[in-house]
């Protein structure tokens, strides 16, 4: 197991902060640097592991910068953005059409539907007024009814 020059030890910890498995990072590297690692060695770079407990604290801080950041700034990956998701559904369901697939046209413009009505959020909705249609709150009522106890 060769050293790793810097730059390829700082590259394979920000894929690793990014939440890139150590096989997809085996693969970036490969086409990236034109490298040759293995699965285990990526590990060793990753301060959540065990095998990574023995990084030095520049690349911990480098990861955890990197994560902190990937974890906060989602609108820089397009696909985060509704109206890049929807741009793309478009242009996935007119393809579809001119190619007389009904099918997949009609699947495309259903989930173009649910992305519109926010069916993939965990959002809630709640509803301020009142039956009425005013904002003032109804009183809740309870009614006690009297139970008799049984005599055994």
């Amino acid at each position: 197991m060769a050293a790793l020059k810097p730059e390829v030890k700082a590259f394979i910890i920000q894929q690793l902060a990014c939440f890139d498995t150590p096989s997809i990072v085996v693969d970036a590297v490969q086409k990236e640097f034109g490298i040759k690692i293995t699965p285990q060695q990526v590990e060793t770079h990753d301060p959540t592991k065990v095998s990574g407990r023995g990084l030095a604290k520049k690349w911990v801080a480098l990861f955890n910068a990197t994560r902190t950041r990937f974890q906060t700034e989602i609108a820089d990956i397009p696909i985060a953005n509704k109206a890049y998701r929807l741009r793309v559904l478009d242009r996935m369901a007119t393809n579809a059409e001119k190619m007389k697939n009904y099918g997949m046209t009609s699947q495309l413009i259903e989930q173009a539907a649910k992305e519109m009505g926010d069916a993939y959020t965990n959002r809630q909705k709640v509803e301020h007024t009142s039956p009425d249609g005013s904002m003032t709150p109804q009183p809740t009522i309870i009614q006690l009814l009297p139970v008799e106890p049984k005599h055994e």
